[in-house]
C-alpha cells in the first residue's frame, strides 16, 4: 500500500507508514484522508509537534512522553484526553502516521 501525492508513488510498509519522511504538506492531507481524519487546527499542532520531535530527535515519543510534552506547551488542554479524541487509533502512531513519518519505534526504544 502506498500513497500518491502530486502523482509521486510513496513507499510504506505492511501497515502504511512512510518508509522515508515526508515534511510536505500534501502528504498530511492524503494520509489523513486515507485515515478518515478531517484535519483540524489542533490536528496541524499534534503534526507539526511529532515532525519536530522526529527531527530534533531522530524519533518520535511515546505516548505518555507525548502527552507530557505537549502538556508542557499548552497544560489549557487535557491532552490525554484530547489526543485520543483527535487520533483514535492510539495518538502517538496515528499522528506519527499522517505526519509523514516512518513508524514509531516499538518499547524500550525511546
Amino acid at each position: 500500500m502506498g500513497y500518491s501525492v502530486n502523482g509521486v508513488e510513496l513507499e510504506t510498509d505492511n501497515e502504511g507508514f512512510l518508509l522515508e519522511p515526508d515534511f510536505g504538506e500534501e502528504v498530511v492531507g492524503v494520509i489523513a484522508q486515507a485515515e478518515g481524519i478531517t484535519m483540524t487546527d489542533q490536528h496541524w499542532t499534534v503534526v507539526n509537534f511529532m515532525r519536530q520531535r522526529y527531527q530534533e530527535d531522530g524519533h518520535t515519543p511515546n505516548f505518555r512522553n507525548m502527552v507530557a510534552m505537549l502538556n508542557e506547551q499548552d497544560d489549557s488542554i487535557d491532552w490525554k484526553k484530547r489526543l485520543y479524541e483527535l487520533f483514535p487509533m492510539q495518538p502517538n502512531r496515528q499522528s506519527s502516521k499522517i505526519a509523514g513519518l516512518p513508524q514509531p519505534l516499538g518499547k524500550g526504544g525511546y
